[in-house]
């Protein structure tokens, strides 16, 4: 299975950088561990921490800060948008 294969590298996101959890939120990233399946980090929506989410089954997508930015503006019509994309 290539997930077993994985390293942190592979994934473009590391502590420090932002990336959007499985409820849209722009995350400020705290930790991640592969061998565990988590990426974990704090909300710069509301503050909520921790937000931990699989590697592997939530889809996280690392974000620029304007995006992270333009979210925290209208998490309303960002998530819209988003399911929208999801079909």
């Amino acid at each position: 299975m290539l997930w077993q294969h994985l390293r942190m590298d592979d994934l473009g996101i590391r502590p420090g950088d932002i990336y959007e959890d499985c409820f849209f939120h722009p995350v400020l990233c705290m930790t991640i561990d592969v061998a565990e399946d988590e990426i974990t980090g704090i909300s710069l929506i509301d503050g909520s921490q921790p937000r931990t989410c699989s590697l592997k089954h939530c889809g996280v997508v690392k974000l620029a800060l304007d995006d992270a930015v333009a979210i925290k503006a209208d998490l309303e019509a960002y998530v819209e948008r988003r399911l929208a994309e999801m079909g």
